[in-house]
């Protein structure tokens, strides 16, 4: 009786199924992220994208797949700061450095 009950329920056993697989990365996005998160720009935030697929498999998504091809997306949409496109890079100075002036004291 416990043998036929073992193999019945060893059989019953489903095996686990990846959800994500085949999906689009927006797909991903808009099923995962969108709740919490309007778009997807600014989110990778200038990571690289093998450290942001790290990330992403151990907090958000269901494989490893899932996370790289979440992470390749997140990375393709990612905006610069605020401010940083519109300002021209700093040159250094190439005149030459003058002596400071006087403190004058009353």
């Amino acid at each position: 009786m416990t043998l036929a009950a073992a193999a019945a329920l060893t059989a019953t056993v489903a095996s686990a199924q990846n959800l994500d697989a085949g999906k689009s990365p927006e797909k991903l996005f808009a099923d995962g992220c969108a709740t919490c998160h309007r778009s997807p720009r600014g989110l990778a935030k200038g990571r690289y994208s093998l450290t942001l697929s790290w990330f992403l498999q151990d907090h958000y998504s269901a494989s490893s797949d899932s996370a790289k091809v979440l992470a390749a997306y997140l990375v393709s949409v990612d905006t610069p700061p605020p401010g940083a496109a519109g300002k021209p890079a700093k040159r250094p100075s190439r005149s030459k450095p003058h002596p400071p002036q006087p403190v004058q004291t009353q």
